[in-house]
């Protein structure tokens, strides 16, 4: 009995065994061609966009925009009273500036639009409505109806015209001075661990049109260097995913582990006929005899103005520090950083690790900066997706943002992105990067006086703000401010080359201490 009890326990592992085969067998995947998802042209594929439909709109600037797609949809008279969401609102008749032009979008959710001069011009007249939203709030509204989340809260617009709903949607027909027609939402805020934070809701789509690099026939998407932007986020939030490939490869081409976007997300696949462009080519000086046009003795001023104030900027920064620059002056803090300071240039559009302007060969209509200019990678260089770009931003992981300013209040307000009625450039991703200013050093490089010469420096701010008590310094032709965030105070630290302290409070508009130790540049 003993022994064939023995037979029997040393026999059953072989049975189970046996059945586990088996049982893995019956349940494996038939081997067969999947079904294409590839659509004979853009025309086609658009054809279920109807009127009235909110449209994800993928790219920056002009890099990653599906205008294949695009160009489809604008034959499509009977197609109107569109919900656009994008970054950027095209232009000329590029992007999204192909709907405009038609008459084809009734409202758009967008972060900067400024960069159509048409759509300003439209919205400011009462023809069009515009929720204006920040760059890293309005990626993360995507992506959270793509992941089932319904809303949630941010630190990005605390205190500002977004948490207020100040910024009109629609202006009466006739524009601002008719006043405003519909006004913007009033969001609903909670204090978490001693902060305020907003709730933004998720945003769905109808339709998404998307632009990638190579795309396999099931869908399976592959970006390449800064197409990946709002693409990735968009292409999976939407009822439809439309997505026009630079190059369509058969099933089994793509490597898995390289896949931005699977293809679950994804139900049309088009190929990419429109050629790509570049909003602004910016090239390295190549040093070349007449290579740069005669400046007037005015440009000349302007420009060694900026280089002075971007000169002083770049002694804040430290070796292997991560930096963000905002775009204009900004951009100049490079060239004068000390030797030896090696740093890593962040750009919101997702890039970590960019490197100096192209030469005239090296220029890609896929590498550009948050300034839509053309840019180059150093080694080490990585990219993302701007979910992943704002999450780097929110969450502080940025050492230094460095910014341009319309006004600063002498508590650290700042106001950066409109004037009411004029201006409405928008708000991109300045609220961002000023939503954790104690993890992420704000500084401000500006003029000390607008055009008019009234001050810039103020008590309080007239404009509405891009983030209340977020810049710890100020840097201008002038002088160099330290700002106690939490007592409101500022603190006169540096005087530049020529400028006296006199000069200084005449053209500051509020109180500042002057430090003990006051240096002059």
């Amino acid at each position: 009995m003993l022994g064939m009890r023995a037979q029997k326990a040393a026999f059953t592992p072989v049975i189970l065994r046996a059945r586990l085969v088996l049982s893995f067998r019956s349940y494996s995947t038939p081997v067969r061609a999947p079904r294409s998802k590839v659509w004979a042209s853009a025309d086609e594929a658009v054809k279920s966009v109807k009127s009235g439909d909110t449209l994800l709109c993928g790219g920056f600037g002009l890099a990653g925009v599906p205008d294949t797609l695009l160009a489809a949809l604008v034959k499509r008279k009977d197609v109107g009273n569109l919900i656009a969401v994008s970054n950027n609102a095209g232009a000329g008749d590029n992007g999204l500036g192909k709907l405009f032009n038609a008459k084809q979008i009734d409202k758009i959710i967008a972060s900067y639009p400024g960069g159509n001069k048409a759509f300003e011009a439209m919205y400011l007249n009462g023809e069009i409505s515009l929720e204006l939203c920040p760059q890293g709030s309005l990626v993360e509204r995507i992506r959270a109806h793509a992941a089932g989340i319904p809303a949630f809260f941010s630190p990005t617009g605390a205190s500002t015209a977004v948490e207020e709903g100040a910024i009109p949607m629609r202006y009466n027909e006739g524009g601002f001075a008719k006043g405003v027609q519909i006004p913007g939402v009033k969001k609903e805020t909670r204090q978490f661990d001693g902060r305020k934070y907003v709730m933004e809701t998720a945003i769905s789509g109808d339709v998404a049109f998307i632009h990638a690099w190579k795309v396999d026939e099931v869908g399976n998407c592959v970006f390449r260097f800064a197409q990946n932007n709002f693409n990735t986020a968009m292409a999976k939030n939407a009822k439809l995913t439309i997505v026009e490939a630079d190059e369509i490869v058969p099933v089994g081409s793509l490597d898995a582990s390289s896949i931005h976007v699977p293809g679950i997300y994804v139900d049309r696949v088009v190929a990419s006929t429109e050629p790509k462009r570049i909003e602004f080519v910016t090239l390295a000086p190549s040093g070349s005899p007449g290579e740069s046009e005669t400046l007037s003795p005015e440009k000349v001023a302007a420009a060694a103005q900026r280089h002075k104030i971007a000169k002083r900027a770049a002694k804040e920064i430290q070796d292997g520090f991560y930096v963000n620059l905002g775009i204009g002056m900004p951009t100049l803090v490079p060239e004068h950083l000390p030797e030896g300071v090696h740093v890593w240039l962040q750009s919101e559009n997702g890039v970590l690790g960019m490197g100096p302007y192209p030469t005239k060969e090296q220029v890609d209509p896929d590498l550009i900066n948050a300034g839509k200019e053309t840019i180059t990678l150093v080694p080490g260089a990585s990219i993302f997706d701007s979910s992943e770009s704002f999450a780097m931003i929110r969450g502080g992981h940025i050492d230094v943002a460095i910014l341009g300013a319309m006004q600063v209040s002498q508590a650290g307000d700042i106001a950066n992105f409109m004037i009411p009625g004029k201006l409405v450039k928008g708000i991109g991703g300045a609220m961002d990067l000023v939503s954790n200013p104690d993890k992420t050093k704000v500084i401000v490089v500006m003029e000390h006086c607008a055009k008019d010469g009234s001050p810039k420096i103020l008590k309080q701010c007239t404009l509405p703000l891009t983030g209340a008590t977020t810049v710890s310094q100020i840097i201008t032709e002038l002088a160099v401010f330290n700002v106690d965030r939490k007592d409101g105070v500022l603190e006169l630290v540096e005087l530049q080359e020529g400028a006296t302290l006199e000069e200084v409070r005449a053209k500051t508009g509020c109180d500042f201490k002057v430090s003990r130790d006051l240096s002059r540049l």
